[in-house]
């Protein structure tokens, strides 16, 4: 190839080369900018979705939490003719099924919110069956579900309420 051929092909392909430089660099900024507004669209409409859900998880877990309280629970659940070992057993059975009831909505909160909803639950249970333990199982149960009521009140800080209060943070940090 000559020097004449070569200068002739570079003469050819070097302003189209500088062409297709500058076209490349002025469209790539766009095409990102572009990129990036779908993304942001996707992620907003996935959040028109889900936030929704996430409220009514906090809404059914704050329900859960008050249905747990045991004066709520009690009122529920005791009946006059039932002995301390039946109430006993209707509120451990009571507090199982509304749990269990509830189990998916922790998808939708955090890791610590829902440790918090546990460990409400499980002071619940030993609160009740501490309780259950002076109590003859054969004496009318509405002596059982006055003890319990006397010992809930005499904690400062319900454990129910602690689980409702956390949660009502982590929604105001949500929103």
């Amino acid at each position: 190839m000559s020097t004449e051929t070569f200068l002739e092909i570079v003469k050819y392909t070097l302003p189209a080369f500088i062409v297709f430089l500058t076209v490349y660099f002025s469209i790539r900024p766009i095409v990102k900018n572009s990129e990036q507004i779908r993304k942001t669209e996707i992620i907003l409409g996935n959040q028109k979705i889900i936030t929704p859900i996430k409220l009514q998880a906090y809404e059914r877990l704050i329900l859960l939490l008050e249905r747990l309280s045991p004066d709520s629970l009690i009122m529920r659940i005791s009946k006059p003719e039932m002995n301390c070992k039946q109430v006993h057993t209707a509120l451990l059975a009571a507090i199982r099924s509304e749990f269990e009831h509830n189990l998916t909505q922790q998808v939708y909160i955090s890791a610590k919110a829902w440790g918090i909803i546990k460990g409400s639950k499980e002071n619940l249970i030993k609160l009740i069956n501490k309780t259950s333990e002076k109590i003859d199982a054969d004496k009318p149960g509405i002596l059982l579900s006055k003890e319990i009521i006397d010992q809930f009140m005499t904690i400062n800080k319900h454990p129910t309420q602690i689980a409702i209060d956390y949660l009502k943070e982590e929604i105001q940090a949500f929103i």
